[in-house]
């Protein structure tokens, strides 16, 4: 099938919020903190402009509690009095010219008595920089299996090793824009987003105002990556204010310089790694230690913690597991979702560190993996027990074939001024939210049958360039014997569609399009087929039901059913934290030029199980697009820091991927139906970006017999890691 919004956008005709048409509107701007943290003196307006002409919104101005409706209530919509960051929103403005609106941003100056920051969440703080309990621990969390320290001290060689992963950046092609206007007597707000009832929840909460008087509605959107999970709720509050004082349509579309510095990113993360292992290579203990850079507020740093730990321990068996983790308050731009949700971080760390355990045992690193891969029947670090019938050695071993791994590895790594290397990552990723998220959640999902014989998905779910819209079209279609175009997906409106829950954790085909199967059953059950229960039949009795019911509504429901067997413990981190995990085995090649210390991927083997392939092309530019971004996080994507912010908050100094970085991808599916989600299938989408990192990294150790153990692994660090190694060397020669 082919995209359905795909000719849209090929030409054109696909209306983002910045190209959506107002009558008599205002465009809205915001005025930032120039400090990491302090009390605001004053606020001057500068002279020149007539003040009289903008609207001007302060944390006086909002109807509700001063608090974005986040894990925590800790994030003001505006500041009021006290500032935690720099661009840190203060004031808001609007005016009809977006040019006088930019002069008059610049014109507001906020004045800051500056306060003790705290920018480096690696570092304890000091008495005084402490803002967050006792010791700016937002958030700690342990998982524990067996005896640890014991197996420790007996085993036979330990290995140990500290990771870095810097921040990254979404850049997602279309940034950061709402409107917000009254219909009668509602607020309606429309603008790029992932979570339309996270926005609700947001706007009813702040403006004090009752579910059935705001309405959100998600525009066509260019992108997210979990960049529009949570921050579109702080926009659309402001335009939202903006909105109701002024008394007219607004407009708040951020530019792209503003989107980098002010937004969200990838946590910075610490990963500590302590393993014992056998002189034959078995994992006999793992003792991992996670801290990550949370930012000024909590946002979803909790969740985002969460998965990191679950998955640090990675795809092996191990008898004797400790995970401890801490968020860690600090007084940079706050860190938020992004694809991987923490997992990139800890397998990064988890891959690159059995990488140096296998160096350090003499033992090749894929005989390594092949050693401790899961198999059925053996628990992971939850004591989840896995048993989904996937032969993860296999998934290994096609991976090995396709690069032909062997003959590479045994190759000359010399030419000339250049080295060449491979590398290996074997990762896996939960699918849905963590242990009991999905049934808290308690997602909807309704189809209605059409007085013309169609039908209608109506989902929250939303398009943002993954393709939900053509599969949900597809898995209605195929069960319901239609074709696809008697199947219509509606427009994410909160006024029209269930809360299915957020488009985030991989949980879209899984989780949500088994509730759209779902719902197709329930609504042939409710239109009385009488034998007609598909195609052509059941568009003739959808239309027999109209007939017999003038203005009624055919409507089959299905709400989110834990799956058998599924138990978790949130007191104590224990159980089955996934429905089901997706696996996967990356390899990579590179060549790094000793004159510049410039890293080149050459080549990419992905080879992932991820239950049932639903679309195949969709698929595979899932897995292309999270290599892309991988490796861009793993060999470029430096994000420079000043004063908690981002300093290279522009395209032409903060570089992503071009085509010309990049290798060819070559994908392979191993299928392994899931019986609990749509057609078989497990997520999908976040897998890709766990294993890219390192793998690189493991192939740049390979090319150059060093141990790279910070991302991004820029030609400045990766020449200082080579020269030291150079002196190293050199002084045992000695």
């Amino acid at each position: 099938m082919h995209r359905r919004e795909g000719l849209a956008k090929l030409t054109g005709r696909e209306r983002y919020v910045d190209d959506l048409p107002l009558d008599d509107f205002l465009w809205g701007a915001t005025v930032r903190s120039p400090a990491s943290r302090g009390r605001v003196t004053a606020v001057r307006f500068g002279r020149g402009i007539d003040w009289s002409q903008f609207v001007v919104v302060d944390s006086q101005d909002l109807p509700g509690p001063n608090e974005i409706l986040l894990i925590e209530r800790d994030q003001p919509v505006l500041a009021a009095g006290y500032v935690r960051h720099v661009h840190e929103p203060v004031l808001l403005l609007a005016h009809r010219d977006r040019v006088a609106l930019r002069r008059a941003v610049a014109a507001v100056t906020i004045e800051v008595a500056p306060e003790p920051a705290a920018l480096d969440f690696r570092v304890p703080p000091r008495p005084e920089q402490i803002q967050y309990g006792a010791d700016n621990v937002l958030k700690h969390l342990r998982i524990e299996k067996g005896d640890v320290e014991r197996a420790l001290a007996t085993a036979p060689v330990v290995v140990e090793g500290v990771y870095e992963t810097g921040a990254q950046e979404h850049v997602y092609l279309e940034p950061q824009g709402m409107i917000a206007h009254m219909d009668g007597d509602v607020l309606v707000v429309r603008g790029s987003m992932q979570c339309p009832y996270y926005v609700v929840k947001a706007l009813t909460h702040a403006l004090n105002r009752d579910e059935q008087h705001v309405r959100v509605v998600q525009t066509p959107t260019g992108g997210g990556f979990g960049g529009k999970e949570e921050y579109p709720s702080t926009i659309a509050l402001h335009a939202a204010l903006l909105a109701l004082k002024s008394g007219r349509p607004v407009k708040l579309v951020y530019d792209r310089t503003e989107d980098m510095a002010a937004t969200t990113k990838r946590h910075p993360a610490r990963v500590r790694h302590r393993t014992g292992v056998t002189r034959d290579g078995k994992l006999v203990a793992q003792d991992i230690e996670v801290v990550m850079d949370g930012g000024a507020y909590v946002t979803l740093s909790p969740v985002v913690l969460s998965r990191g730990i679950i998955h640090a321990a990675g795809p092996y068996a191990c008898e004797h597991v400790r995970i401890d983790g801490r968020a860690m308050f600090t007084n940079a731009v706050p860190f938020g979702a992004f694809r991987g949700f923490g997992a990139p971080q800890t397998h990064f760390a988890g891959e690159r560190h059995m990488d140096v355990v296998a160096h350090r045992l003499g033992i090749d690193p894929a005989e390594l993996r092949r050693r401790n891969l899961l198999r059925d029947g053996e628990r992971t670090a939850t004591g989840q027990v896995v048993n989904d019938g996937t032969d993860r050695v296999a998934v290994l071993e096609r991976a090995l074939a396709l690069a032909d791994y062997d003959k590479k590895r045994a190759a000359n790594k010399a030419g000339g001024t250049t080295r060449r290397g491979i590398g290996i990552a074997t990762f896996h990723h939960g699918a849905g939210f963590t242990g009991s998220g999905e049934v808290m959640l308690s997602s909807r999902v309704d189809v209605a049958g059409l007085p013309d014989g169609r039908i209608e998905v109506l989902s929250a779910n939303i398009e943002m360039g993954q393709g939900t819209i053509t599969v949900f079209t597809a898995l209605a279609a195929a069960r319901l014997g239609l074709t696809p175009d008697d199947v219509v997906v509606a427009e994410a409106d909160t006024a029209r569609v269930p809360n299915s829950g957020p488009t985030v954790a991989s949980r879209t085909s899984m989780v949500v399009g088994r509730l759209v199967e779902r719902a197709c059953d329930d609504l042939r059950r409710r239109v009385n087929t009488g034998g007609r229960g598909k195609g052509e039949g059941l568009k003739r009795a959808i239309m027999d039901w109209h007939r017999a019911h003038p203005g009624g509504r055919l409507v089959g429901s299905a709400t989110y059913e834990r799956p058998p067997g599924i138990a978790w413990d949130d007191h104590t981190y224990t159980g089955d934290a996934y429905g089901a995990f997706a696996w996967a085995a990356y390899i990579a090649e590179v060549e790094v030029d000793l004159r510049t210390y410039t890293t080149r991927v050459t080549d990419f083997v992905a080879v992932q199980e991820i239950g049932k392939v639903l679309h195949e092309t969709f698929a595979r530019g899932q897995v292309q697009g999270g290599v892309a971004q991988g490796i861009g996080w793993a060999l470029l994507e430096d994000c420079k820091w000043q004063d908690g912010a981002m300093a290279n908050a522009q395209l032409t100094n903060y570089l992503i991927p071009t085509t010309e970085d990049l290798p060819p991808i070559r994908v392979a599916f191993l299928e392994n139906p899931y019986p609990h989600g749509a057609q078989g299938a497990k997520g999908l989408g976040e897998l890709p970006i766990d294993g890219p990192a390192p793998a690189v990294l493991n192939a740049v150790a390979d090319a150059l017999g060093v141990e790279p153990t910070t991302i991004p692994l820029t030609p400045e660090r990766l020449m200082e890691i080579a020269e030291r190694g150079a002196r190293n060397a050199e002084q045992r020669r000695q």
